[in-house]
């Protein structure tokens, strides 16, 4: 049914979507995690190269959009054509002229500054979205934690062993868990509620961050998650959750603005607990 008050702004557009998808279909359940995670692709695809994308059929994309309350799916893209306005700098764009100007430069200077470009956008997204009250709640909640337990497998291992060095040289006690020998699960269940699991992951989501996450949840033990999508599994059973977006360049995501992140709280969780 065709709605006049649905949303014309991104943000409240993408608010329905994750209030709406746990009720839609299957199919249009994909559409809606790929719209939240690809707002650029929605913006700039054809409902063809969407779809595929996506991996549903094309009709889906215009269910999808009636599902929402718009009148077709032209009605839809709108919305996140409007978001793509009002910004400043399109960083997507930027990158897309580096590819095409590669073979006139430096291959390995394109490929720097591929990477530069994809590290800017990332920590621009990262500045204009985090709140700053939900940074403090998230440092506050590491804060009062006895001991901080940090899982961040795979491509998430980097961050993880950061905070860990840095938290070693800051004095605040916490647990790596690097599944060295397939010990995490045993590292994992020293946790209790007094403490709190740190869980980092993104996209396609380590399996084994997101199950040593759900056991320690079992245990009713505090989790902060550090992921890409209200749509990833650490979402359901995390008190809390920073959502974190990365550029990639040429199928390579970046790092930065999650490293930035990740030294913002450790810093910041140490200066609180030297005033306690």
């Amino acid at each position: 049914m065709v709605q006049k008050d649905v949303p014309r702004d991104f943000a409240n557009l993408k608010a329905l979507i994750i209030a709406r998808a746990p009720e839609l279909p299957r199919r249009l359940t994909q559409i809606a995690t790929f719209s939240v995670e690809n707002p650029d692709d929605m913006a700039f695809g054809t409902v063809a190269s969407i779809a595929q994308s996506a991996h549903v059929q094309p009709s889906a994309l215009v269910r999808f959009s009636q599902a929402l309350g718009y009148e077709g799916f032209s009605d839809l893209q709108e919305v996140f054509r409007s978001r793509l306005r009002e910004r400043v700098l399109n960083y997507g764009e930027r990158l897309e002229q580096l590819r095409a100007h590669a073979p006139h430069a430096a291959k390995s200077a394109a490929i720097f500054d591929g990477f530069s470009q994809a590290s800017e956008k990332s920590m621009g997204d990262l500045r204009r979205k985090l709140d700053p009250a939900e940074l403090e709640k998230a440092v506050s909640f590491l804060a009062k934690a006895d001991t901080i337990y940090l899982a961040g497998l795979r491509r998430s291992f980097p961050i993880s062993t950061y905070m860990s060095y840095a938290f070693g040289k800051l004095g605040v006690r916490h647990v790596l868990i690097d599944a060295v020998g397939g010990l995490a699960q045993e590292d994992a269940s020293f946790a209790t509620t007094k403490d709190c699991l740190l869980a980092i992951s993104f996209t396609p989501y380590a399996s084994e961050t997101v199950s040593l996450a759900q056991a320690v949840a079992a245990r009713n033990v505090p989790i902060l998650a550090v992921t890409d999508s209200p749509f990833s599994p650490l979402v359901p059973i995390a008190s809390q959750w920073i959502e974190v977006q990365e550029a990639n360049f040429e199928g390579f995501r970046s790092m930065a603005a999650t490293l930035v992140l990740a030294m913002t709280l450790t810093v910041a969780v140490a200066e609180k607990r030297s005033k306690g």
